[in-house]
């Protein structure tokens, strides 16, 4: 099995040290990165499973870091790292495809149970093959507010269902949230075709 590896961006050298540490102790590698720049450069050289991501970063805020990470074709998971006083950019951060948020002051407890969490979510994306598992994690990322990751799932949903309308219309629902209107409106058609009486899909197609 492939080891787990972590990138901490933190400006904080007593940060960096503490997050490697508690990282280290559940048996994941970790490197580092002080600065935004040094961060998306490293980031984008190796394979990691999860982004540790200060928000307040010299040059480049975490903000764009988290946008350039993002902006991959398979990114890895971010967790925000929040100061006092910015719960509000680190929601605005989640909204923009983080997958959560520890404020400092931190434990080492709190960095592992979240960490463990966020490694978990991603063993049972992977693991899940079937359409309902696979519309179940969807949902869940959704209410997570974890638009990617529910539009990676659904498109998964789609070619295991494809006789199911429900996973047209979800992906299309997230579509229409990205602004795609026109793709939107394609699976909006699609689930009708397979279900003329589909509400949610009817309604949604009415209202393009």
């Amino acid at each position: 099995m492939s080891k787990v590896t972590a990138l901490v961006i933190d400006d904080e050298r007593s940060i960096r040290i503490s997050l490697s540490r508690a990282l280290e102790d559940m048996g994941l590698e970790v490197q580092t990165a002080s600065t935004g720049e040094e961060g998306v450069e490293k980031s984008g050289s190796g394979s990691f499973s999860v982004v540790m991501l200060d928000l307040k970063l010299p040059g480049i805020d975490g903000l764009e870091v988290l946008s350039r990470i993002r902006s991959r074709s398979m990114p890895p998971a971010v967790v925000i790292i929040s100061a006092h006083g910015t719960v509000d950019s680190a929601v605005e951060a989640m909204r923009n495809g983080a997958v959560d948020f520890i404020q400092k002051p931190f434990t080492l407890e709190e960095v592992r149970a979240v960490v463990a969490e966020v490694l978990a979510r991603s063993d049972l994306d992977e693991a899940a093959t079937d359409y309902e598992s696979l519309m179940s994690l969807a949902r869940r990322a959704v209410t997570r507010k974890e638009f990617d990751m529910a539009e990676r799932l659904a498109s998964k949903a789609v070619a295991v269902g494809t006789a199911r309308p429900e996973a047209y219309n979800l992906l299309g629902s997230l579509l229409e949230m990205r602004g795609e209107k026109t793709q939107a409106m394609k699976f909006y058609r699609a689930a009708l075709d397979m279900d003329p009486a589909y509400a949610p899909a009817r309604a949604n197609f009415e209202k393009l």
